[in-house]
Formats: structure tokens, sequence, C-alpha cells
């Protein structure tokens, strides 16, 4: 079961990713990432940040798919609480997604957020 919601989880990042990466590359999604606050194209250190929050979210991704033996990373032997970081980075992001004042941003974020952080910790528990 633990492999199965790991490519969930690694699908769902997957997304989020892409999202991430359209935005560094000039795509005008601002209303959908980061309240709202900058609609378009976001600035160039904002794009930087996606940068850095996609290269994050996969570190999360290789993470869960090592806990769950689905890509034999070593990291899950390396450091065994290592699966705990990506359920606690998912469930904040499910808080803060949840909380945004941007209606568009949390009905399309929210549900992704929770597919992840649902799938990691189904992941943890059965690691």
């Amino acid at each position: 079961m633990g492999d199965v919601a790991a490519v969930v989880f690694a699908a769902a990042a997957g997304l989020a990713v892409a999202f991430q990466l359209a935005l560094a590359g000039g795509a005008p999604w601002g209303s959908l990432t980061m309240g709202g606050a900058r609609p378009g194209v976001l600035p160039v250190g904002l794009r930087v940040a996606a940068v850095v929050q996609a290269s994050v979210l996969v570190l999360l991704v290789v993470t869960v798919l090592s806990v769950a033996d689905v890509a034999p990373a070593g990291i899950a032997e390396a450091l065994p609480w290592v699966g705990w970081v990506a359920v606690g980075v998912s469930a904040v992001s499910l808080v803060l997604n949840g909380l945004t004042t941007s209606p568009r941003e949390r009905r399309l974020w929210a549900p992704v957020a929770g597919v992840m952080l649902g799938s990691s910790l189904v992941v943890v528990l059965a690691g």
C-alpha cells in the first residue's frame, strides 16, 4: 500500500513542481500562488523562489519514494525519520493553502496538499 501512496504523492507533487517551474519560466499565474498578491507574471525574485520551491518538492518526492522502497535513494536508511519531514511540509502546506486569501489558490492547491499529506502519511506509517 505504501508504494501506491508514494506514487500518488509523486504525481500530486509533480503537478506542483510543473506549476512552480512554469511560474519560474514566466507563466502569468501569479494570482494562483503566494496569496494571489502578484497577479500575472511574477517578478524575478519570486520566480527564483518558485525554482527553490520546485527543488524542495523534488527532494520530498525522492524522500517519499525512498521511504516506500519505490526508488532506492538510500535516504530512508540513512535518516529513518526523514519521511516525517514530507508529512510535516505537506501538513503546513495544507494549512497555509486553506488559509490563503485567494479563493482560486485555495480551490486549486488545498486539495493537492491534502492528497500529498494523506499519501505521505500512508507511506510513513506503512514503512
